[in-house]
């Protein structure tokens, strides 16, 4: 009895998991991933905030960068 649960649970994980491939397979193929232009619309209807936040972001990031140079114990 428990043999035939397990077989039917991993027949069907066995064909769930081929229709995923077979999904991602098609995606790659037909083009659904390439997204050449994603990064410069982001750019072009990001407000003043998002642009400021990233700014900020990017100074800290340095800061601390700088901080960690200084600072090598020796």
């Amino acid at each position: 009895m428990n043999t035939s649960i397990i077989m039917l649970m991993l027949g069907v994980s066995i064909f769930l998991g081929g229709l995923a491939l077979l999904g991602i397979m098609w995606a790659i193929k037909t083009g659904q991933f390439d997204d050449k232009e994603k990064f410069l619309n982001q750019v072009q209807f990001d407000g003043d905030e998002e642009l400021n936040a990233a700014a900020s972001h990017e100074a800290k990031k340095a800061a601390l960068q700088k901080k960690k140079k200084e600072y090598r114990p020796e």
